[in-house]
């Protein structure tokens, strides 16, 4: 396959390796940019194992809770410029979006809000023709039926969180504590960026994939196969502690597991509560 200058540039982009590595890499992988990260970790080239976020677009994420929290919305809208996302005009799109979201319920998706023949498309097409810019509903996520759901808005809408939580009764969801538990989970998941709920969660081809770099990393180093499995448990422990949300130490204080601080929550309230899901939303991701 050939390797393109844009191909190089999108894996550099995304491992910060040298432009020739990259190339080599692609080159190895047949042009397969996730095979030729695997490649740059295992040979130790590359100094990231996740995309880099994506910055090409601005706007602002936005939140809608139900009075209940029993549901909950959010979704990014974007814009080109920083100066129009503060415009009155472009704050009204954004209401003008969650409240027709809302009123469509299971039906508000990206295709929903793409839809020249639905409510939201006209909207957005009207306000582009008025401050000329591009815009539009990029993302849009609803959580509803597996419990409480809590949000968290962050850098004045350029980062938004909503988060799903199970295990109290609509009571004990209105307490104090669970109330500052759900906002402490939410600000976590904001400055932290976890990407599962549970271990559970994370996909059989993922942790392989994460054993494959593992394995590769201590190619000829001599050590006896039960031992480099050892080594590699102990590599899933701390990719866990990086990946998985109740496994984070806190942001509060690094002594400290999310585990714990949820523990302690539900002690107080005496409740079980379990994180059922959560998304985190940075404007630009999506471009």
């Amino acid at each position: 396959m050939a390797i393109t200058a844009d191909m190089v540039k999108a894996l550099r982009d995304r491992t910060g390796a040298g432009m020739m590595d990259c190339k080599a890499a692609l080159t190895e992988a047949n042009g397969d940019i996730d095979g030729a990260i695997d490649i740059l970790r295992k040979k130790g080239i590359a100094k990231a194992a996740k995309k880099a976020e994506r910055g090409a677009s601005d706007g602002v994420i936005a939140t809608w809770l139900a009075e209940d929290q029993t549901a909950g919305l959010i979704a990014e809208i974007n814009c080109e410029t920083d100066f129009v996302a503060r415009t009155d005009d472009f704050k009204a799109l954004v209401q003008f979006v969650l409240d027709e979201a809302v009123k469509a319920g299971e039906a508000a998706t990206e295709a929903w809000a793409k839809d020249p023949a639905g409510p939201i498309q006209p909207r957005v097409a009207q306000l582009v023709g008025k401050l000329g810019e591009n815009m539009g509903v990029a993302r849009i996520v609803r959580f509803a039926g597996r419990g409480i759901v809590g949000n968290y808005i962050h850098m004045g809408g350029k980062i938004g969180v909503l988060i799903e939580l199970t295990g109290v009764t609509p009571e004990q969801a209105q307490t104090a504590a669970f109330k500052t538990l759900t906002k402490e989970l939410a600000m976590q998941v904001a400055a932290a960026s976890p990407q599962y709920a549970r271990r559970e969660d994370v996909p059989a081809d993922v942790l392989e994939r994460e054993k494959g770099v593992y394995r590769g990393q201590m190619e000829g180093s001599g050590k006896p196969a039960n031992v480099i499995e050892k080594i590699i448990e102990g590599k899933l422990t701390s990719f866990y502690a990086e990946m998985v949300l109740p496994e984070q130490a806190s942001i509060r204080d690094p002594k400290v597991k999310v585990s714990e601080t949820i523990a302690a929550a539900g002690k107080e309230l005496g409740a079980t509560i379990g994180v059922s899901r959560f998304v985190r939303l940075k404007v630009g991701e999506a471009a």
